[in-house]
């Protein structure tokens, strides 16, 4: 799966990975009322629809990963408003054609692309080090994200689906805190997964080295690790409003590439794209979504528990320390 270029009865998970299948056991049984279509239609009864009738004329916005799924429904939202937007993505192509898309939909010019590939630490440096010295930046999404299903090394030597979820989003955002503090409003939205819950964070074996690997879990242990990430930015960083979420089991183009078995299944009851982008762009907009106190999870525009109940997967702030001097340290090896 790659965005770098987006009470209901358990499915079937007999045809998936034991991985997969614990993923999905906690999500579908436990989890309730499961992330779907009709679930978002429950919540939206309860949407103040007056919340994203805002003018962004002035406001600048980043989204990682915004050329499909997510990233390019928030983006799209965001355009429609007058924000000005900035579309971070892997593929020139499908991101000049999805700029393209947007400026048509929204008649609002101010759409820009940049080319970066978020599992390239250097590159993602490079990146925010030139558009701080000429952009300013409102709110940044931090949406690029890969599932890879097999153990894969980046030109780096750094395992991709951590290069990209874990310390691509960690310098990206780090490297414009300076940017975003100048800014009114500053807001940092990052999109986690609820597949977070099935993981502690696992300081021993960031890079996934020892035993055998399992794409899902690698990708779920980087969404805690976004979790985690969010609620030490939010302390250390008292100006700028931080936020995760889950957008719920939304068809992306990444959902389909990274799970054909599951989305041949689940289709008729996956979300679109924009209902999985909703809560990005409440987040990333709203007034009511600021007066949320900074570095809380939500789902469907309500802040909800990063754990579960009786579940054994709370770390330490001390451990909580120890992964962001882990990661700031990595980083360092990096930058320009």
């Amino acid at each position: 799966m790659t965005q770098q270029d987006g009470g209901a009865a358990s499915p079937p998970l007999v045809c998936f990975s034991p991985a997969v299948r614990n993923v999905f056991s906690v999500c579908f049984t436990v989890c309730r009322p499961v992330p779907f279509v009709d679930d978002f239609y429950i919540h939206k009864k309860h949407f103040a629809a007056a919340d994203l009738d805002v003018d962004l004329s002035g406001r600048s916005f980043m989204v990682t990963g915004a050329n499909s799924g997510i990233g390019k429904a928030a983006a799209q939202e965001i355009a429609s408003r007058g924000g000005t937007v900035h579309l971070v993505c892997r593929n020139k192509g499908r991101a000049e054609a999805a700029k393209d898309d947007i400026v048509q939909r929204s008649q609002n010019p101010n759409v820009h692309v940049h080319i970066v590939d978020m599992s390239s630490a250097r590159q993602v440096w490079e990146f925010a080090q030139r558009f701080s010295q000429d952009n300013a930046l409102h709110v940044l999404i931090n949406n690029a994200g890969c599932m890879v299903n097999q153990r894969e090394l980046t030109d780096e030597g750094l395992e991709k689906n951590f290069a990209t979820n874990t310390l691509g989003t960690f310098i990206l955002t780090t490297a414009l805190i300076p940017t975003l503090q100048k800014a009114e409003d500053p807001r940092v939205v990052t999109v986690s997964s609820g597949g977070m819950l099935t993981q502690k964070l696992n300081l021993d074996d960031l890079q996934f080295e020892k035993g055998a690997f399992d794409g899902t879990m690698a990708y779920a242990q980087n969404k805690r690790q976004q979790v985690v990430l969010t609620e030490r930015w939010a302390a250390l960083h008292k100006n700028i409003h931080f936020s995760s979420m889950h957008p719920g089991w939304a068809d992306t183009p990444a959902v389909q590439s990274s799970m054909p078995s599951f989305h041949a299944k689940m289709q008729s009851r996956l979300r679109t794209e924009a209902m999985g982008a909703d809560t990005v762009v409440w987040l990333a907009v709203s007034a009511a979504a600021a007066k949320q106190p900074s570095g809380l999870f939500f789902q469907d525009r309500k802040a909800v528990a990063t754990h579960l109940p009786l579940a054994a997967s709370r770390s330490s702030s001390q451990d909580d320390d120890r992964l962001l001097a882990a990661l700031q340290e990595l980083a360092l090896k990096f930058k320009p």
